[in-house]
């Protein structure tokens, strides 16, 4: 199987994510819909990391495990997983910080909580090509 490119495996997740509202929609805990979601991502044979640690550089020094992705797909997509009424700015910042603190290009941000699915999946990119 040729490798998925970033867009390639958030289209994937996207799907998966959008499978997943439909059959329980807003209402379950953040961690179920994670789990959820991390399950039907390694059933596409992919490579998936929950809750996956990344070092920060701090005054010259490394501290390990200083910041937690929710989901990192193939080393090349994180994904944040909520569950709440309705994203804010501050999540948008948040996973933007991940993906340059980590290298990689392409974040989800994905609500479970909203009234519906649409309008609820972020893309987040940090120096991808479109």
């Amino acid at each position: 199987m040729a490798e998925l490119s970033e867009n390639d495996l958030a289209k994937i997740a996207v799907d998966c994510a959008y499978k997943i509202y439909m059959a329980y929609g807003p209402g379950l805990l953040e961690s179920a819909y994670s789990l959820m979601l991390v399950h039907d991502l390694r059933k596409h044979g992919l490579e998936v990391e929950r809750e996956c640690c990344f070092p920060l550089v701090h005054n010259g020094e490394q501290i390990d495990h200083a910041l937690r992705a929710d989901i990192v797909v193939n080393r090349k997509l994180i994904i944040e997983v909520k569950a709440i009424e309705e994203l804010a700015k501050v999540h948008k910042k948040q996973l933007l910080t991940y993906l340059v603190i980590s290298g990689i290009k392409l974040g989800l941000l994905v609500n479970f909580g909203g009234a519906s699915f649409k309008g609820n999946v972020e893309r987040i990119v940090n120096g991808l090509e479109e």
